[in-house]
């Protein structure tokens, strides 16, 4: 791609002609210029512009490796003809957003994230570009953009983390939020709590469990966005590198194929990646990601519907922390995403394109798991429905979701009296206190995306229940959203949410409230002329946010059971 292999005399330089459109001929003279004043050979302005979109900051521990994978990244495109050009986009931590303010930007984020390299991607008119990015809100963000923009693209994740190691078990750092509520009864000390905060996350990368941002770069894979086998190879690997290394090369082979987005993000694509998220009972977050996916690439609206109807097909082949005691290592080690694919493959669309060929190449070189504790096979699953599902019932006509994965199996059926927050923080001090009784349902609300704003996780009231050994004694419902990493009977994404007339927004303390696992259903026990009574009755509360981003963000966000979307 670089050399013209004639005279010689230019190196390579003024006989080749320009790959990218806006370098060519005289119009593209001021920008070669630009170029060309940060150390841009003309004959690397010949090849393909590849974009390296890198969300690098040492501030969130999964992406502080992305600036030496991105390295790699850029040898590879570089040895493979192209020339890289690297752009950064944010990376907010959910862990340290949680609990404050900072939790409702972190949804809204993903907007900011699909837009800012939309425009960059535009302005500079990159002819394909390599995705690094590994948390939350990130990944999914990356994905959006690349369905949006249509160009070749590939995404490179920094793998996950080292678990941390006590009282002889594995553990994530949501220890340390679990300790909180250990100390608050007094089975550890100050000294104690404080070993634990440091030992809690030992390594770099996204945290250990199978949270969102573990659930998303997998579904990454079975979507067929990243190269295979790679999603859950350990931020230190040193498999790691050469997975930049690889990715870096073969987006330049993307390009000549003319490989673009949507050939990849396809309803068959989707469906893949849902079986997965399915089959291994990931973050019920993703499920929002994937509504959001599907609408970017052009194919419209993504129902609940869909992943209730799959969600009574597709068995629960992986058991992965929370819902087990095996971590994203154990997982990476037992064969990871494509382990889980190889025996799900009937239920796969196997002509679904990859970055590397169809799902059905992919798989060919895949061997079969040794480890059945945690990896089942098709014929005798965890479980023979998936570990996702999504409920219905006077309480959320258009949906909510829940995580069956994480639930004791005694929990499945379970009617409890409500206790009723109108923020996550009022939950928190209730608990924290002592207040809440076994056989309550918490009813935390306007927390929504308009209501709350931003949809916030209810992370810390779930954690804080196990803390005080409640996890498996009540149940938690909202209309905001869960952290992947939650455990025990919690229902979110309830919609409509209160903020819009929901009929969450008028239970009372003391309700009967039925959560049916097996039947899909959370019912208000309430008669309908009561209900009525009470939403006559019904008053909006509002909550300020701060002016900006976060104010546009609730005037134009769909709800939770359209994948919260900006439109």
């Amino acid at each position: 791609m670089s050399n013209c292999g004639s005279c010689g005399s230019c190196g390579g330089g003024a006989c080749v002609p320009h790959h990218n459109e806006i370098l060519k001929d005289d119009d593209g003279a001021l920008k070669r210029a630009l170029y060309k004043s940060m150390g841009h050979s003309d004959s690397a302005l010949r090849q393909p512009i590849i974009a390296v979109v890198n969300s690098y900051t040492n501030a969130t521990a999964g992406h502080a490796n992305l600036d030496v994978v991105g390295a790699e990244v850029i040898r590879g495109i570089e040895e493979a003809g192209g020339t890289a050009m690297t752009f950064g986009t944010i990376a907010p931590c959910d862990g340290i957003a949680e609990g404050h303010i900072g939790m409702r930007y972190i949804l809204a984020g993903r907007e900011v994230i699909t837009a800012s390299i939309e425009v960059m991607v535009r302005a500079h008119n990159f002819d394909a570009m390599v995705l690094l990015g590994s948390c939350d809100k990130i990944v999914p963000a990356m994905l959006m953009a690349a369905a949006r923009l249509d160009i070749p693209a590939i995404l490179v994740n920094g793998g996950p983390m080292y678990p941390a190691e006590y009282a002889g078990k594995h553990w994530d750092g949501n220890i340390v939020t679990e300790a909180i509520g250990w100390k608050n009864k007094g089975q550890i000390d100050e000294q104690e709590f404080r070993k634990i905060e440091d030992l809690a996350e030992p390594t770099i990368g996204s945290c250990t469990m199978y949270g969102t941002a573990n659930t998303m770069c997998c579904l990454s894979e079975s979507l067929g966005m990243t190269l295979p086998q790679t999603a859950t190879i350990p931020a230190i690997h040193p498999q790691r590198l050469q997975v930049g290394y690889q990715s870096g090369k073969r987006i330049v082979g993307m390009l000549e194929e003319g490989l673009t987005a949507r050939k990849i993000i396809t309803k068959q694509g989707i469906h893949n990646a849902i079986c997965t998220l399915l089959a291994t009972g990931g973050s019920t977050n993703a499920i929002i990601h994937l509504q959001a996916i599907h609408y970017e690439a052009g194919l419209g609206e993504l129902d609940l519907d869909v992943f209730d109807q799959m969600s009574r097909k597709v068995p629960l082949l992986a058991s992965i922390y929370p819902a087990s005691e095996y971590d994203m290592v154990d997982f990476f080690e037992a064969g990871g995403v494509a382990a889980v694919e190889k025996e799900l493959a009937p239920l796969l669309e196997l002509d679904a394109l990859t970055v590397a060929g169809t799902k059905r190449d992919c798989l060919s070189a895949v061997a079969t798991t040794d480890n059945r504790a945690l990896i089942r096979p098709i014929d005798d699953p965890f479980m023979l429905e998936s570990g996702v599902g999504v409920l219905k019932g006077n309480l959320s006509p258009w949906g909510s979701v829940a995580k069956p994965a994480a639930v004791p199996k005694d929990m499945f059926h379970f009617t409890g009296k409500a206790v009723v927050f109108d923020s996550e923080q009022a939950a928190i001090e209730a608990i924290m206190q002592g207040a809440i009784k076994e056989k309550s349902v918490i009813v935390i609300r306007y927390e929504g995306t308009t209501g709350g704003a931003g949809l916030p996780e209810m992370y810390k009231p779930m954690k804080l229940l196990e803390g005080m050994g409640l996890s498996e004694r009540c149940a938690l419902i909202t209309d905001g959203r869960f952290s992947g990493s939650n455990r025990g009977l919690f229902v979110g994404h309830i919609s409509p949410e209160a903020y819009e007339g929901g009929l969450i927004g008028v239970v009372q303390d003391g309700d009967d409230i039925t959560i049916d696992l097996t039947t899909r259903e959370i019912t208000l026990e309430l008669d309908e002329g009561a209900i009525a009574t009470r939403r006559a009755a019904w008053t909006r509360l509002h909550k300020e946010v701060p002016k900006g981003f976060l104010r546009l963000y609730r005037d134009r966000v769909s709800s939770a059971a359209h994948g919260a979307i900006l439109k």
